[in-house]
């Protein structure tokens, strides 16, 4: 079984060179392991999802303007998430604030070609589907 995700996670991004953690508000007013647990709508860039370091995508338009300046050799640049869907799939039979609970196997796609998973989910105890 998957692991609830809450405050604290730690993630990878596919292109980023850093990890990052993900924040979570407690809005939802559910705490798992003493923290606020996630959902699939924690997914705002710069509230929920914060920077991953440099970003090595060419479809980031920033990163595309430095390597072909630099003819043709990849100039990664600080990473800003743009994290404009929600989590996918996410835990659909735990519902918090009506929407599906974020587990440690969901993905999180970004604008610039990157998918977000969660490495360590921020606590250890409880389960999900």
């Amino acid at each position: 079984m998957a692991k609830q995700t809450c405050m604290g996670a730690m993630m990878k991004c596919s292109f980023g060179m850093a990890p990052s953690s993900l924040v979570v508000l407690p809005t939802n007013r559910v705490l798992t392991s003493s923290m606020p647990a996630a959902n699939i709508m924690d997914h705002v860039p710069m509230l929920n999802i914060m920077p991953f370091g440099m970003c090595q995508s060419l479809a980031n338009p920033m990163v595309a303007s430095a390597t072909a300046a630099a003819l043709g050799v990849l100039t990664p640049l600080p990473c800003i998430p743009m994290t404009m869907a929600p989590w996918v799939v996410g835990a659909p039979t735990v519902l918090l604030a009506n929407m599906p609970s974020l587990n440690d196997s969901a993905k999180l796609m970004c604008n610039w070609g990157g998918v977000i998973s969660i490495n360590m989910p921020g606590q250890q105890t409880h389960e999900i589907p």
